[in-house]
């Protein structure tokens, strides 16, 4: 597996990553020993960069737990990424307003996660959504602090805008930024030229359109109650039809490339800058072993130019609705 190095403090991680989420909310019921099971194939094929958060055990800490089970026996090889700043009081259907990264609650989830992943530190810790109520100065301080006791040992931000990152590393240095980007969502290419002047930088969450852009995809309906993608504007009637039809041409050149439209998907996004590596997500291990090939593939100017006649602004329909997407400051 290639490596690519994230930001300018030394972050040096595998050029395809894997994201946890999906192992235990979001996608249907899970499995703790297929997502295990996957995990640790991803190991195997040479992934080191690991992605989860306290969020994604809604207070529990199932995720971090469940990482830090399948990671334990080569915990030091790996990297591994958690997230702060959502507050678990609430419930989940409250989310968009649930934002907590005061100093105090940031110190708290890092001890949280330490226990749960069952390691003396974190490699990465984010800032998992700007807390309009926290100033970023404050948060970056607090997270300085972490990295100055050993706990922590590079600092992120997620689904942030120029603004707030330039404040944020000026008090302590931005390793990393993760946002959604994929075929299917493009806005963050807006923020990248201030992640090259600074040096930070930039993991990709739902490089595969969360699933779809995988030629699997249902319509809205047809998938486990706890389902987002029963909810989500790309799945539903009418932007559905269309980005079926989009995959389908990607999919038809891939198989010009012989690899697989997700393949094709996530060697786009790393063909955007070598500072950029994708996180998908699987419970499948044959999945993860056909995401990690994407590393191999290499496209053409050519290639990139068809894809991007095929997609030349996103997929369609919005990635989140009103009430939880987040604004760019």
């Amino acid at each position: 597996m290639q490596h690519r190095t994230l930001g300018s403090q030394g972050l040096e991680v595998s050029a395809i990553g894997y994201g946890t989420m999906g192992l235990t909310m979001s996608y249907g019921p899970g499995d703790t020993v297929q997502g295990i099971a996957a995990i640790q194939r991803a190991h195997d094929l040479g992934v080191t960069l690991f992605d989860t958060a306290e969020f994604y055990g809604w207070g529990t800490g199932s995720n971090e737990k469940l990482l830090g089970e399948a990671v334990k026996d080569f915990r030091d090889e790996v990297v591994l990424a958690t997230k702060f700043g959502i507050d678990m009081s609430l419930p989940p259907e409250q989310i968009g307003a649930a934002l907590d990264s005061r100093p105090e609650t940031i110190r708290k989830v890092a001890d949280n996660s330490l226990r749960y992943l069952g390691v003396d530190h974190i490699d990465v810790f984010y800032q998992h959504r700007v807390d309009p109520d926290v100033p970023i100065e404050d948060v970056a301080g607090t997270v300085k602090e972490l990295i100055d006791a050993g706990k922590v040992k590079y600092f992120g931000l997620s689904e942030a805008g120029h603004e707030t990152i330039r404040k944020a590393h000026a008090v302590q240095p931005v390793s990393v930024l993760q946002t959604e980007y994929s075929l299917f969502e493009r806005d963050i290419e807006q923020i990248f030229p201030t992640l090259d002047e600074l040096g930070i930088g930039f993991v990709a969450y739902a490089p595969l359109g969360r699933g779809f852009i995988t030629g699997g995809a249902k319509p809205a309906g047809q998938y486990d109650a706890t389902d987002i993608r029963n909810v989500d504007a790309r799945w539903q009637p009418g932007n559905f039809e269309k980005n079926v039809e989009a995959v389908g041409l990607l999919t038809d050149l891939a198989a010009t490339k012989g690899a697989t439209v997700s393949q094709l998907a996530l060697a786009w996004l790393l063909a955007q800058g070598e500072h950029k590596v994708p996180i998908p997500g699987t419970r499948s291990p044959k999945r993860v072993e056909e995401n990690t090939r994407a590393a191999e593939l290499a496209l053409t100017a050519a290639d990139l130019a068809a894809i991007n006649d095929i997609l030349p602004h996103g997929g369609f329909g919005a990635r989140y609705d009103e009430d939880y997407a987040p604004t760019w400051i």
